[in-house]
């Protein structure tokens, strides 16, 4: 009984952590919870082996649950500094949050609280609590911290997170009783070994992991299949990018209602995503009523890739009314600031502080503009022009929807 709940507790919370590294990939607290959630699911998998393991082996195992149990650890205390550092930024502080969002972070916390202390309990294991009990809720914090950061990444892009979640699980659920339960009916009368039990550790992992990553998969296996063929391609991904979209988006945010700090907000996050239609898709600002009118005066079908396509259109020529008038394509007085820090970074895709960026063609003025922000643009400085940038197209949409 007990080493049946820890295969489905390794289970869930292998899914749940390649969910959250799925969702959004960019977002680093979001990243180091999926990170530190499938590591801790194969801590799991690791005493699942050592309790069916004959006690040689057991014992060969056990010296590996230590380092094991290092890198979740290390993840979580990750994911608390990359939240910490985005509860700083003015976007996420903490007075624009909303109650469900401030009750999640009141939740991330408190867990951690149990997470310190189920860790004291494994470092100092009394002899009436079984490690494996630990191990199961520990299990249950990375299960509450995974879900309440998909939740924050959630509200900060305008999105909604059950729906998706539901399907994402729901299609897990059943590749693994597709798969693993073949291997389930091998052992009914055998019983269970280190071997066994490794294949369906290994036949779970791939049974979720290949329904979660099953648009990359689609996406890759394109590239190869149609190399000759781009156009079609990236009309399939453009497609699974729409059939992404469509469990996230919140339908419940009435963009007329928002004040202008959660309108820049959501704009702000619509700029980073200018080259991800699902992203864009999602996104609220895709049901802006300008939208509708510009679909209309151009004869397109209003459904949701064109709309994603023209919000897209949208903000990039929002972005060029930016641009100082006769100067060229790039200065570098204050007035330009704005345009440089959206233009070359969201329309161009230019990356200053990113080594790579130095391989790609680049024309005479990105070049200029990647040693400018090198040289005089911190970090910290960029994301604020950013921001200020942000307000300014947030403005200017506002006042082209009234």
């Amino acid at each position: 009984m007990l080493l049946a709940l820890e295969f489905s507790t390794f289970a869930f919370t292998l899914w749940l952590g390649l969910y959250c590294l799925n969702r959004h990939l960019a977002n680093r607290p979001l990243r180091f919870a999926g990170l530190g959630t499938v590591a801790y699911a194969f801590a799991l998998a690791l005493q699942s082996l050592i309790e069916v393991a004959p006690p040689n082996e057991s014992v060969a195992l056990t010296q590996w649950r230590a380092p094991v149990l290092f890198l979740p650890l290390l993840c979580w205390l990750m994911t608390l500094f990359y939240l910490r550092r985005t509860l700083l930024r003015r976007d996420m502080s903490r007075r624009t949050l909303p109650a469900q969002a401030r009750k999640s972070l009141g939740v991330i916390f408190t867990v951690t609280l149990f997470f310190a202390l189920g860790l004291g309990l494994l470092i100092v294991p009394l002899d009436w609590l079984p490690r494996s009990w630990v191990l199961l809720a520990i299990s249950l914090d990375f299960i509450v911290l995974g879900v309440a950061i998909a939740f924050l990444d959630a509200f900060n892009e305008g999105e909604t997170l059950l729906p998706d979640m539901t399907r994402s699980f729901i299609s897990a659920c059943f590749a693994v009783a597709l798969f693993s339960g073949l291997v389930t009916l091998a052992l009914r009368g055998t019983g269970i070994d280190v071997r066994m039990a490794l294949l369906w550790l290994a036949v779970t992992t791939a049974a979720i992991a290949v329904q979660v990553f099953a648009d990359s998969i689609q996406s890759a296996l394109d590239r190869f299949v149609f190399f000759g063929k781009p156009h079609l391609s990236q009309a399939r991904a453009d497609l699974r990018a729409v059939a992404r979209a469509l469990p996230r988006t919140d339908e419940g945010v009435e963009l007329s209602t928002l004040d202008e700090a959660e309108f820049a907000r959501l704009t702000r996050r619509a700029l980073g995503h200018l080259g991800d239609l699902s992203r864009l898709a999602a996104s609220p600002l895709a049901r802006l009523p300008l939208l509708t009118q510009r679909l209309a005066a151009r004869g397109a079908t209003d459904d949701t890739l064109e709309r994603a396509v023209e919000l897209k259109a949208l903000l990039t020529e929002s972005i060029a009314r930016l641009k100082p008038r006769g100067r060229g394509d790039f200065g570098l007085s204050d007035e330009w600031r704005h345009y440089n820090v959206l233009y070359f970074l969201y329309v161009v895709g230019l990356k200053p502080y990113s080594r790579r960026a130095e391989q790609n063609g680049f024309d005479t003025s990105t070049h200029a503009a990647l040693e400018w922000f090198r040289t005089h643009v911190p970090e910290r400085t960029l994301y604020n022009w950013q921001s200020a940038a942000a307000k300014l197209v947030a403005k200017d949409l506002r006042e082209r929807n009234l």
